[in-house]
């Protein structure tokens, strides 16, 4: 066994859409992968100081969708690029959108599924940022990543994970078990 020194290597880690919108009204959207699910009906996400985060303090509702291998270029365009600097980012990102319809937030089209959220709470909140936990109002899929059960279908998605050790993207594969119920055969 080789030791590293600590690092943020927690994996998988999610590739999340932060969408918000600036305070002109135009959308916003950054990459972000420090999140996750914080409780059942509610997330956390570690944000740093950046554009996103000047439109969360003024609006707390916020939308999160999960990047996928056909939209990894432009999600990654996101994640490289700051809307303070660059107000027409999402421009080149070809994303179309529209608004949520159960917070004030743009609900971008090409990704399979999106979670309309609301703060609930920032916490150690800084000049450098906070951890928000943020309640989940509403959860929109695109219906093609239904199974026949009517629930998503996450093996459809073809989701990505950000690799921090090597910097990349790696997609998730197939399903290989069943939780809640294969640990019983012991």
């Amino acid at each position: 066994m080789k030791n590293f020194k600590p690092k943020a290597w927690v994996l998988p880690q999610p590739v999340l859409i932060i969408g918000t919108y600036n305070a002109d009204g135009t959308p916003n959207a950054m990459n972000a992968a420090w999140a996750g699910q914080w409780d059942a009906t509610e997330i956390m996400i570690s944000m740093g100081s950046h554009a996103t985060t000047d439109n969360l303090n003024r609006c707390p509702e916020f939308t999160v969708a999960f990047a996928t291998r056909s939209t990894l270029t432009a999600a990654d365009y996101v994640g490289l690029f700051s809307a303070r600097k660059h107000p027409h980012k999402l421009e080149k990102t070809g994303w179309k959108y529209e608004r949520a319809s159960q917070v004030n937030a743009p609900v971008f089209a090409p990704f399979p599924m999106t979670l309309e959220c609301r703060i609930k709470e920032k916490l150690q909140e800084s000049e450098t940022g906070y951890y928000l936990v943020a309640e989940i109002v509403n959860i929109v899929c695109d219906e093609k990543y239904l199974a026949e059960d009517g629930k998503p279908q996450v093996e459809k998605m073809d989701l990505i994970t950000f690799d921090p050790i090597h910097d990349g993207y790696i997609a998730l594969g197939e399903r290989v078990g069943n939780a809640f119920h294969d640990g019983k055969s012991l």
